[in-house]
Formats: structure tokens, sequence, C-alpha cells
């Protein structure tokens, strides 16, 4: 017979021969060894007895799949951090034995923004630490989820997964941005501020966004330098600057302010915003924009300067030009009038007329080049030509059929009605 409480059996197979079997399922996980007590009893007179102990070790299978010590994790990670920075940790336990107990760690793939996120984190795949690749942004993503799976070393093996939530924290590395009045222009506008305002008069706001979140985007304002210190004020909470009193004559036209727009992180972030506020009559009055630079104008002038002498140059070289070709232009119609009288109104001469005599003399022609000169007479309404006659040089005497031909050319004269 064997002992209760243990799930064997003895079971007769011949006479005096026992097997011992199972009784219902053993589960290497719940109890992985047996010590079954055998007693043997005769039937004597006394009986006597004999007792055996049996070692029974059960073996493993992999029939269990890890299992994390968590149903789910959140993790921590401070934005702008270092490469390589360790964020947590995951575990899990196989409750099987030897090679069916090993677990491995692994991520899913997935996207991380628009990235892969095998490329933003990296999981050891024997103790399952969570590491950040590179640095992340809490202004471009303020959490993300990544699912890690947990593979045992068993034939087949098994596995489970788990999902962690990494939530970035924000770092106050953002300094406040001013909305209004913008601070980028060349030119700044400028506020009017009647003279008649009482104290209390709204001037202008001051708008300023900061891009981090909680108290490190909680902004204070507060007037850093003005012409006048005691003639505004800019509000704490809200950035309104208004007169602290009536505005007195002695006051200056032009006032400027600068307000100090600050958060509330750790180590706090501020910046500035320049206001140029202009005390008028009326509203209708015309003003000027103050300029933050100086020497700004002063590089204006200088360019304008510059571009005035050149075009006087130009303009003066120009007159000269002109001038000379009108003068050439009149000496050549005097001389030519010259040659014609006074009684001519018209002219026209070769310039490119031969200096050698000899070139017009052929045989009973002219040749190409020559010169001649038209005289007019004068009149209101209608002009005649008068002669039309070569220019010629004196010439020697030359045969008669050169003299012939040149001297029926001086000839030849005609009218024409304009």
């Amino acid at each position: 017979m064997v002992s209760e409480n243990v799930p064997f059996a003895l079971k007769t197979t011949l006479k005096n021969y026992y097997e011992l079997v199972t009784r219902g399922a053993l589960d290497h996980e719940t109890v992985s060894e047996y010590n079954i007590t055998v007693t043997a009893t005769d039937r004597g007179a006394p009986r006597l007895t004999s007792v055996s102990v049996i070692s029974v070790q059960l073996s493993d299978i992999n029939d269990n799949a890890p299992v994390f010590k968590e149903t789910s994790y959140v993790m921590y990670l401070k934005e702008n951090n270092p490469p390589g920075q360790l964020i947590g940790a995951v575990s899990a336990i196989d409750p099987d034995t030897a090679q069916n107990a090993k677990v491995t760690y692994s991520a899913l793939p997935g996207n991380l923004g628009d990235r892969p996120l095998s490329s933003s984190i990296s999981i050891d795949s024997e103790n399952g630490n969570v590491y950040a690749l590179h640095s992340l942004d809490y202004e471009q993503m303020r959490a993300f989820q990544v699912a890690v799976r947990a593979a045992d070393g068993g034939t087949p093996a098994l596995s489970s997964e788990v999902i962690v939530r990494v939530v970035i924290i924000d770092a106050n590395d953002n300094a406040p941005f001013i909305l209004h009045p913008l601070q980028n222009s060349s030119s700044p506008s400028s506020d009017l501020v009647p003279r008649s305002a009482d104290a209390g008069y709204l001037v202008t706001k001051v708008v300023a966004v900061d891009g981090d979140s909680g108290q490190n985007s909680w902004l204070s304002y507060q007037l850093l330098k003005a012409t006048d210190p005691g003639l505004f004020t800019v509000g704490l909470q809200n950035g309104e600057v208004r007169t602290t009193r009536p505005i007195a004559s002695p006051d200056s036209v032009k006032q400027k302010l600068i307000v100090l727009v600050r958060d509330n992180g750790d180590p706090p972030r501020s910046t500035t915003s320049t206001l140029n506020v202009l005390l008028v009559d009326g509203f209708s009055d015309a003003y000027i924009p103050l300029m933050d630079v100086p020497q700004e104008e002063e590089q204006q002038d200088t360019l304008t300067l510059y571009l005035v002498i050149s075009l006087s140059f130009i303009s003066f070289l120009f007159l000269v030009s002109v001038g000379a070709i009108i003068a050439v232009r009149l000496y050549r119609r005097w001389a030519c009038g010259e040659r014609c009288g006074p009684t001519s109104r018209n002219f026209y001469c070769d310039p490119n007329f031969p200096t050698n005599a000899e070139d017009m003399i052929g045989a009973g022609t002219l040749s190409q080049s020559y010169c001649y000169e038209v005289c007019l007479t004068t009149g209101s309404g209608t002009s005649e030509f008068k002669f039309l006659r070569p220019l010629l040089p004196s010439l020697p005497a030359e045969p008669s059929t050169g003299r012939k031909s040149i001297e029926s050319f001086s000839a030849l004269a005609f009218s024409v009605g304009f």
C-alpha cells in the first residue's frame, strides 16, 4: 500500500507483482518531486511488514508562457535627454525550468512619429531595460506606446506581450514668444495716447505665449525700462499697459517702454518687448514711427546722397553730350550755308568727296564718288532749285573729253515745287 496524500497507486499485475501508477495529472511547476512510501504486509500471525521509499522526479515540459510582473508599464522621461538614456525596465518570469524558463525581450514593430520605432527605442533582450536612442522633444511628442514581447527558450517557444507607455516630461526649454506687438519689424509702429488721457488709460496690451506646459508656461509681465517710469504701469498677469497718472505738458512726446515677459520655469526664461508711445493732442495728428537704431537712418541718408550725386553727374554728362552734338550740327549747317550764299536754304555735301581731282576725270564720265551743292531760292510757300553744281576744286587743263562732261553736268538746272 502507498500513502494517500500522493497521486499514485499500486496496481496488481501478477501474483505478488505490483505497478506504481498515477491517479491524476501531474504538474512539474506545482510539485517537481514525490517521495512515495510503499508498505508490504504479509498475512501471518503476527503480521510482518516491510517499508520502502520510492522517489519520483517529474521532468519539465514547455507548457507555460512568460508572465510579466505588471499588466502594463508607465515610464517617464524628461525631454532633451541624452541619447542612450535608460527609461525603465520590464520583467517577466517563466515557471518552467532550464531552457524553457529562459526569457528574452523584444519590441514589436511600430512607428514613432514619422520614423520607425526601432530607431528611437531599444530594449535589452536579456534584462528588459528600455533605452531612448535619441533626444526627445516634449513640444513635438508628449507620450507614446511600445509593445514589448517576452518569449521563452522552449520548443516551440511561448511568449506574452505587454504595453509600455512612455510619458515625456516637459523641461523649461522655451522662452516666451511675443505675439503683440511684433518685434521683427524694421519700422515698429507707435501707440498714440492723447494728452487728455486720465490715469488708468489703456495704452496697449502685450500678448505672449510659451511653448512649454504647466508652470513652465505661466507668464508674468513687468516694466523693465521706460523713458518716464512713473507714467506707465504693466499688469503682472495680463500684460496691459496703462497710464498711472494724468499726462502733463512737460512729458516727452516720444516714450519708449521695455516690457519683460518671464515664465515660471526652473530656471526661468524671459524675453523683452519694446513699445513706442507718442503723446499727441489728438488722434488726427500726424506722427512719425520711432526708429530703434539711429545708425540705419544715417546709412539711408548717406545712400541717398550718393544716389543724388550719381544722378547729377550723369545728367551733366548727358547735357554736355547734347550740347556738343547741337554745336557740331549748327557748325556744319553754317559752313555749308556760306558755300551756297545768302539765298540758299538747303544743301547737301558728301564728306567722302576725294581731294584728288584726278579721280574725277575719266573717259567722258565722273567717278562714283563726288560732291554737289543744292542752292534754293528763298520763299514763303514754295521753293525752287536755283542751281545744282558740283563742288570741285580748281582743276588744271585737261583733255576736251573730260572737260566737256564736267561742263555738261554743271550746266544741268531744273526746278522743283515743294
